[in-house]
């Protein structure tokens, strides 16, 4: 797993020395890998509201998490087990090529393809001008976030509602139509010429336990007197009992049906237009889901990435604030974007607190719970420098 951490340290000599010394070091070990990460120039304004505007992003960045991992979880819920071509085209995002394809379910190709895509913006990050106006207060670039974030929370719930609706009643119909002999369709069982339907006669279909062949065989024609002699048959069996035809007068069902359940014999409710229309159900319902799918899919796409992309943004928003906090004005700080495997992100972080321990002699390598009276420079753990973590586990192919 790769640990992104977007770190900022002020453009005094020393630091700019330790920087050198930390790419030199990072060529080196192969440890990791490091990049410019640019935040361009941004309004100020009062210093005391930076403290609060401080906080105001804490709490924004964890919102935006949630959310970016509520629709990544949807993803990987609507096509965990898909292998539906219309999802296929629902992701395409460039050919991943036939070998991936016949490798990589739908959701696997597509995390795989997302995980390259997003890795690749983050380490050439430009700030969007255009969405993002660096013109606008602090306090304005983080509403426009906030109403973006929180108009995709609540559309995800929507969408994810109708969604669901759809395939817990197609799960509801199917699970009555493949359940046991008592509930499941017949219509593959009984054919229209297993059927006696006339002005005075008709045929009811029978649930006969395993054990109780022999019992069903001796009394059936006695559970009623308009019984048709010798009229059962076996149409079909499974590892629980099996299912009997009995031919009888429309007048003695009502009888036949009370005593056949006082001998624990189940009487099924079947007419083949019924049956047929459960059918035609279960395939409108199927069909429906497959749009839905198609159409939920493509929302969390697109969305997913919008959301990532604003996270981004706002994590360069909380480097500007944090460093003009940190280091003071007039502004200049440089920012960094460091990759590495999680497994040497312990030794890394000795690294980075050796060289940048001039920045904070009190602070060590993971220091946590730190005591500290100014809003947002305390974060679950502090360093010397400013870092950032940005998680992207949620993206992780299984």
């Amino acid at each position: 797993m790769t640990d992104l951490w977007l770190i900022s340290v002020p453009l005094d000599k020393t630091s700019l020395n330790s920087v050198e010394q930390l790419k030199r070091t990072i060529a080196k070990t192969s440890r990791a890998s490091c990049c410019k990460f640019s935040i361009p120039d941004l309004k100020v304004g009062i210093l005391d509201s930076l403290l609060t505007m401080s906080d105001d992003l804490s709490k924004l960045d964890t919102l935006t998490e949630s959310v970016i991992k509520k629709t990544c979880q949807c993803m990987r819920e609507v096509m965990e087990h898909s292998t539906d071509k219309v999802l296929e085209n629902a992701l395409a995002n460039g050919d991943h090529g036939v070998p991936q394809r016949a490798v990589l379910s739908p959701l696997k190709a597509y995390l795989k393809s997302l995980r390259v895509d997003l890795m690749s913006y983050v380490t050439k990050f430009q700030w969007d001008k255009a969405k993002y106006p660096t013109a606008l207060p602090l306090s304005s670039l983080a509403d426009i976030i906030n109403k973006e974030v929180s108009q995709v929370e609540t559309e995800l719930k929507c969408r994810a509602a109708t969604y669901n609706s759809v395939k817990t009643s197609l799960q509801s119909l199917e699970h009555k139509l493949e359940g046991n002999l008592q509930t499941r369709s017949l219509n593959d069982i009984v054919r229209r010429e297993d059927l006696v339907v006339s002005e005075y006669l008709t045929t009811l279909l029978v649930v006969v336990p395993r054990g109780s062949y022999l019992q069903w065989e001796r009394t059936y024609e006695s559970l009623s007197q308009f019984v048709v002699p010798r009229s059962s048959r076996k149409l079909h069996e499974d590892g629980e009992g099996g299912v009997f035809s009995v031919t009888l007068f429309k007048r003695a069902v009502s009888e036949f049906k009370a005593r056949a359940q006082e001998s624990k014999f189940t009487v099924r409710e079947y007419r083949f237009d019924q049956e047929e229309e459960k059918q035609q159900e279960r395939k409108q319902l199927s069909v429906h889901k497959k749009e839905q799918c198609g159409i939920f899919v493509r929302w969390l796409k697109v969305n997913f990435s919008e959301v990532f992309t604003a996270w981004i943004h706002l994590k360069a928003l909380r480097v500007f604030v944090e460093s003009v906090l940190r280091y003071g004005l007039p502004v200049n700080y440089q920012a960094l974007l460091l990759l590495t495997d999680s497994k040497c992100s312990k030794k890394l972080r000795g690294e980075l607190a050796s060289l940048f321990m001039h920045l904070d002699p009190t602070a060590t390598s993971s220091k946590t719970d730190v005591n500290c009276d100014i809003p947002g420079l305390c974060q679950q753990e502090y360093f010397s420098y400013i870092c950032f973590d940005i998680n992207t586990c949620m993206l992780e192919i299984s």
